[in-house]
């Protein structure tokens, strides 16, 4: 019997930080999670855009209250445990990565 393994599967996104992502925080989840906005953005327009900038001020905010609003999660915008998983989930289903090809 053969077991691969991998240190990362591309594509797939990354597991929840541990933390909620509010206004102040920043670092690489939140770039991650920007980046994932502004892909479901693009299939979602009422969900504004924004600078992948990995620093999550009032504008990420803005932008994930918007998203849970449409997807009927609390519209704190605070990425919390079940927001995270949602923006996963759509963000996957948007962009396809899931397809075989």
């Amino acid at each position: 019997m053969y077991i691969n393994t991998a240190d990362e599967i591309a594509g797939v996104p990354s597991s929840w930080p541990g933390y909620d992502l509010t206004v102040g925080s920043s670092g690489a989840k939140v770039k991650q999670m920007q980046e994932q906005l502004n892909v479901i953005a693009g299939a979602y327009p009422l969900i504004p855009k924004i600078a992948a900038d990995g620093i999550f001020g009032q504008m990420t905010k803005d932008s994930v209250a918007e998203f849970q609003r449409i997807f009927n999660l609390p519209a704190t915008g605070v990425v919390d445990f079940p927001t995270w998983y949602k923006i996963s989930q759509i963000y996957v289903g948007v962009s396809r990565i899931a397809e075989l090809v």
